[in-house]
């Protein structure tokens, strides 16, 4: 799929949005997700306060798209069509949810970790890179 110059814009600085909103929540530290997820030992509540943040920011966002003919840098909306629950959905949000206790990051706050510069970020990242790419390279029918 090809972008238009202003849609990559768009794009860059929803991303350096998202980014800087994790920084300043303290999404980064993987210390603190582990805290969350940690509700026997020392539960540490503020993933939960930025979550309903993202909740709300979400559902405004929502209702004005609703009310939208096509989004404004597009002719269509992208959304996805599936709504099956499969074995396939229920593995990859264990191994996602897995991966997330274990490690303390998920692919956005990982992404934007990178920037400061720690080698363990740098290959959780490579990790997940690696796991997307063999991911599309399986033969579809074993997916």
């Amino acid at each position: 799929m090809s972008r238009s110059l202003p849609q990559a814009i768009v794009a860059l600085g929803a991303g350096a949005i998202f980014g800087f909103g994790l920084s300043l929540s303290g999404m980064l530290d993987p210390v603190r997700v582990q805290g969350f997820l940690d509700i026997f030992g020392r539960w540490d509540p503020s993933l939960a306060f930025v979550l309903a943040g993202a909740v709300i920011v979400a559902f405004i966002g929502v209702r004005i798209a609703r009310r939208l003919a096509h989004p404004v840098l597009d002719k269509d909306f992208h959304l996805p069509v599936a709504r099956a629950i499969d074995p396939p959905l229920i593995i990859g949000s264990a191994l996602f949810g897995i991966g997330w206790g274990l490690a303390g990051l998920c692919p956005g706050p990982a992404l934007a970790s990178l920037s400061l510069g720690l080698w363990q970020t740098a290959l959780f990242v490579a990790a997940m890179i690696t796991g997307m790419v063999l991911h599309d390279r399986l033969p579809a029918r074993r997916r």
